[in-house]
């Protein structure tokens, strides 16, 4: 079975709640970009939100819906890391959200760790996971937004999202007893290959990314960095800071895609719009093939 030809299409896009350069909040306009930087397999998306009147420039609406609208024949998956009432009897939620339209196995939405740091600003993150099935065969795809203002709680996070790694390799080869199918002990199919990608709120030289590159003393296969795999050696392209932003004083890489080993190889393009001004993070995709 194929889907998109045979090749794998996955696009990292920090949306900003959809807010561009000019201050408006414009769904469509997030999908228009999506559609003309190519054919995509699976979309991950961050700061997605859901009846949040509260952020500039947002009406309240949902989301959600609005970008599955746009984007028929993708199955829509939301985590929310935030999820508070609105005060009028409903909730306001904000987290991470993938689109795809391969065949989606199981689902988890990862709380990540939120330490205690009284003098720092923070929210809680969250961890997005889906199996998928694509024409490179089945992995899984994570797409997360981590910390900014602490690397305390980001060193936190990286550690909880490597543990989840680990757990999910050890169990890639568990099988389906007989007594476990159709209830909820069922077991699915949980690859070892995954694909993490997202804002990670930390430049390309920054501790952060060794510690998310690290080997596993487990035996699990770690992750490598897309854009070091067909540039080595050479500097990241920025994805923030080339419109100007109040958050860096100068052009960085935050949106980066990791790959574990057996998809490295299979990693045939990656790429980054500098053009668009739909948000204050440019979009990112990769190619397997």
């Amino acid at each position: 079975m194929f889907f998109g030809g045979q090749t794998m299409k996955l696009l990292s896009w920090n949306i900003q709640w959809g807010r561009g350069m000019d201050g408006r909040v414009d769904l469509a306009r997030v999908v228009q970009t999506i559609r003309q930087l190519g054919d995509f397999d699976v979309v991950c998306l961050q700061e997605v939100a859901v009846n949040f009147p509260g952020l500039p420039g947002s009406r309240g609406e949902d989301q959600v819906a609005e970008l599955a609208a746009g984007l028929p024949g993708y199955t829509p998956i939301y985590g929310a890391a935030t999820d508070v009432p609105d005060g009028r009897g409903g909730r306001r939620r904000f987290g991470n959200a993938i689109f795809t339209r391969l065949p989606v196995g199981q689902v988890w939405r990862h709380l990540l760790p939120w330490p205690a740091e009284m003098d720092a600003p923070s929210m809680q993150r969250v961890l997005v996971e889906a199996v998928v099935e694509s024409d490179v065969g089945p992995l899984r795809v994570l797409t997360t937004h981590l910390e900014y203002y602490s690397q305390t709680q980001r060193f936190a996070q990286i550690d909880a999202i490597r543990r989840l790694h680990a757990e999910a390799c050890a169990m890639s080869g568990r099988k389906c007893l007989p007594e476990e199918a159709g209830g909820s002990f069922e077991v699915f199919p949980r690859p070892a290959e995954a694909i993490l990608c997202g804002d990670m709120n930390f430049p390309a030289t920054a501790p952060d990314r060794a510690r998310i590159l690290a080997p596993f003393a487990g035996g699990a296969p770690g992750f490598r960095d897309a854009w070091e795999v067909l540039h080595p050696g050479a500097p990241h392209a920025p994805t923030v800071g080339i419109h100007p932003v109040d958050f860096v004083d100068r052009p960085e890489c935050f949106d980066f895609v990791f790959l574990t080993e057996g998809l490295a190889g299979r990693l045939e393009a990656h790429g980054i719009d500098a053009a668009t001004e739909a948000s204050d993070h440019q979009p990112v995709w990769v190619e397997l093939g």
